[in-house]
């Protein structure tokens, strides 16, 4: 991260902190709901399988910078099969630079050549060992792992759903993340149960051997990007929800937080750990700010 981008966001945070802003700093594009997946644990892809055109991804993108969002990601569906009038995510990611957002970070499930060095995290979807990654991803996991090993960058972080089909399985990704090439870090969340999810939700006390276990890999020096100060909170979903300081666009609308807040009494079941991060973060929560200034510093 660079100097001028760390006093920006320092001086957002403060400014959140002291005075109670609820302004927003992180947006998300979501740029398809077209994948070519079917994961088991995923509620919001294919339902329409359209792409948005450019013309309509650029002036949200406008909307967000003229929001003050200075951080912004590209989701889908899959990011990478989003294409328009010869542009393809690479485009879109170069623009956004050009346009004044501080970092800029892509969301894949990584069946794709993984040539975006401009991104400054690709988050990319590891769902566990090979057996249990394709049991919930479809046969892809050496597929991944063989694009991971030919990109063009080192920015890549694995990206884990934790639930029933996987718990087990988190030592197995954090290993896989610290001697693959290319990956700068691993990170994690909880399955949120959407309605036709639910029998993949975490119980407390899952969620709670699962912290000890990120947490004891974290210590032992695997890179993982979450917060230990923040599992508490996870544990319990004691953490504020919805995180006022992110917003998700999808075809023109801007939601909260994310898309989820649409479904009634999923925000109390929120497993993502960035929401807790952040809501914790901009209640000026000392131990979070302290460890998210050491994490982000080293891995963005």
């Amino acid at each position: 991260m660079r100097i001028t981008s760390f006093f920006k966001f320092a001086s957002f945070g403060l400014k959140s902190i002291l005075y109670h802003k609820k302004s927003p700093i992180l947006g998300t594009v979501i740029l398809t709901d077209k994948c070519n997946l079917h994961c088991k644990h995923c509620s919001v892809n294919n339902h329409l399988a359209t792409i948005a055109p450019y013309s309509q991804i650029k002036h949200e993108m406008q909307q967000l910078y003229a929001m003050g969002i200075r951080i912004l990601f590209f989701c889908g569906g899959e990011t990478f099969l989003w294409k328009d009038g010869g542009k393809v995510l690479r485009d879109l990611v170069v623009e956004a630079k050009a346009m004044g957002f501080l970092i800029v970070n892509v969301v894949t499930n990584g069946t794709f050549p993984l040539d975006l060095p401009e991104a400054d995290l690709i988050l990319l979807s590891i769902d566990g060992d090979k057996e249990h990654h394709n049991l919930i991803r479809g046969d892809t996991f050496d597929t991944i792992l063989s694009n991971v090993k030919r990109a063009t960058s080192d920015n890549i972080c694995f990206y884990m759903a934790i639930n029933q089909l996987n718990k087990h399985t988190i030592k197995d990704v954090c290993q896989l993340a610290k001697i693959t090439p290319h990956v700068r870090a691993v990170s994690f969340n909880f399955h949120t149960p959407y309605p036709d999810t639910r029998e993949l939700a975490l119980s407390r006390e899952d969620k709670e051997i699962c912290c000890r276990e990120i947490a004891a890999q974290k210590r032992a020096g695997v890179p993982v990007f979450n917060l230990i100060s923040a599992f508490p909170y996870l544990v319990n979903n004691s953490f504020p929800t919805p995180c006022h300081q992110c917003v998700v666009i999808e075809n023109g609308k801007i939601s909260t937080c994310g898309r989820c807040i649409d479904v009634p009494g999923l925000c109390k079941e929120c497993g993502y750990f960035f929401v807790a991060e952040y809501t914790l973060l901009f209640q000026g929560k000392l131990p979070i700010i302290f460890e998210m200034l050491s994490t982000y510093l080293r891995y963005i």
